[in-house]
């Protein structure tokens, strides 16, 4: 079932955004080579707490961390680790989310560890164009299936790959919400997009195969190949001006905080 929103619940959730964002943004600015993904998650669960808000990852389904920490050439659900240090060249992909207000805040960057190759620059650069083209799509009228369309095309047109099985979704008071975005599609398919809808738009583009597999901890996706993958997420409302992304930093006091987007 798709939960419409009202302007006003609208207006409710930004608080949720901003904070997530604001989180996302600690979390690029703590990186650099010899840390590790717990310290910042640490530091970024601090953060949330400090803000009043509830860290929205940390314990859903089981889940041990605030952030997913996922470096290289794991797509989604990295696990926090005080063992696992950053290295100069990786690019690791942070998401956070943050629950203020009952409503969950939902958004997700890959930042660059030092240098990286002009190769893995590449793969950032047009999955976050792919995440702006996907982003345009997202008004009343049209289609999931534009949305999908538009992150495929780019994606694909670059020679990379599109994960299939994980996806954006709706969001709101709970952190999945229907219906899924998928990041691949034909225009004109799919449910229709109405205004008061909110949704997480998520590309995840790998440099390589698609194809992916979970490891033995039950939450890290890595792709076959082991090569890289980035991985962008901002969430949206649908409105009849167009689409307004909610998770921005520059409601509340915490948007002083300066980040680490490359």
């Amino acid at each position: 079932m798709i939960h419409i929103k009202t302007p006003e619940e609208i207006e409710e959730y930004k608080q949720a955004g901003s904070l997530s964002k604001a989180a996302l943004r600690l979390a690029g600015s703590l990186v650099r080579p010899g840390i590790s993904t717990r310290e910042i998650d640490q530091a970024v669960e601090g953060f949330i707490r400090l803000h009043g808000g509830i860290p929205a990852f940390k314990g859903y389904g089981g889940f041990p961390g605030t952030v997913c920490a996922s470096i290289n050439e794991e797509i989604v659900h990295g696990i926090p680790s005080p063992v696992r240090f950053l290295n100069e060249g990786d690019i690791i992909t942070f998401d956070t989310g943050a629950t203020v207000n009952g409503w969950v805040g939902d958004n997700a960057w890959t930042f660059y560890v030092g240098e990286v190759s002009t190769e893995v620059k590449g793969l950032c650069e047009v999955t976050r164009d792919c995440l702006k083209a996907g982003i345009a799509q997202a008004v009343p009228g049209n289609h999931l299936g534009d949305i999908g369309y538009a992150v495929q095309h780019l994606a694909e047109s670059h020679g990379y790959g599109v994960v299939r099985e994980y996806v954006g979704h709706g969001v709101g008071r709970s952190m999945h919400e229907d219906p899924n975005v998928p990041n691949y599609g034909k225009r004109g398919r799919g449910v229709k997009l109405q205004e008061g809808m909110i949704i997480a738009i998520e590309p995840m583009i790998t440099l390589g195969t698609y194809k992916n597999h979970v490891l033995g901890n039950g939450w890290t996706v890595v792709t076959n190949d082991g090569l890289q993958s980035a991985h962008y997420e901002n969430t949206i409302a649908i409105t009849k001006d167009g689409p307004v992304i909610l998770t921005q930093d520059d409601e509340g006091p915490w948007c002083v905080m300066q980040g680490g987007e490359k």
